[in-house]
């Protein structure tokens, strides 16, 4: 009975990380279902392993078991795992979240793993509100980045390029230029980092690039 429990908990962790692994497939994020389902049946089988693995060893002379020692073992490991989700991009910081998700996954694997299976569920379904309802909730008041890389002709198109983004009230978070010059004329390589409010808004600065003459859009992040 005892193995068909293990079993069924192991079932239950990897079934509750694969939830908030569909969460972060479906947005596209580096760690998907398979990452998160993995972690959470990792930790739970660490979890069982470190409570029941060594149960042939008590009651031995001079030895002393503590059954936490694996688990706290558990949260460090996953921060390595959790840093490789986690990408610095100019001067930007992605994939936080994930990591975050992947933390938390590791945490309910362990609950679920100690038995503990309704803070398991219960952790599971706060962490798939705070992914999608916190983001729903807080979406026009939080700020979308877009990354352009384009090429203008002269300083003239850069600069009104510049000017729709400040009469569209956007923020520039990064930028730089490097001059090409070729054929004895000179044009402008930009590299852009723009937040915007809604995606409308970032759809409407491709456009207006689209539609400027002379500029070439070289790259969309």
């Amino acid at each position: 009975m005892m193995t068909w429990d293990f079993f069924f908990r192991l079932l239950v962790a990897g079934a509750l990380g694969a939830a908030i692994g569909v969460d972060r497939e479906y947005r596209a994020k580096e760690a998907g279902f398979r990452t998160h389902f993995l972690v959470a049946l990792g930790s739970a089988l660490f979890m069982l392993v470190s409570k029941y693995g060594f149960e042939d060893l008590l009651g031995k002379e001079g030895i002393g078991l503590d059954p936490s020692r694996i688990a706290s073992q558990v949260v460090t490991g996953i921060g390595f795992l959790g840093a490789g989700t986690i990408i610095i991009q100019k001067l930007f910081v992605r994939g936080l979240t994930t990591a975050a998700g992947v933390w938390v996954t590791a945490a309910i694997g362990l609950a679920v793993g100690a038995g503990q299976y309704w803070l398991g569920v219960s952790a599971t379904a706060l962490t798939l509100i705070g992914l999608e309802g916190l983001g729903y909730i807080f979406r026009e008041f939080s700020q979308r980045t877009i990354n352009l890389t384009f090429t203008v002709p002269d300083a003239r198109a850069l600069q009104l390029v510049m000017d729709e983004i400040e009469r569209k009230h956007h923020t520039i978070a990064f930028f730089s230029t490097d001059i090409n010059e070729q054929n004895g004329g000179k044009s402008f390589r930009v590299t852009l980092a723009v937040r915007t409010r809604k995606l409308d808004d970032e759809v409407q600065l491709i456009q207006f690039l689209q539609n400027l003459p002379g500029v070439v859009l070289n790259k969309i992040e």
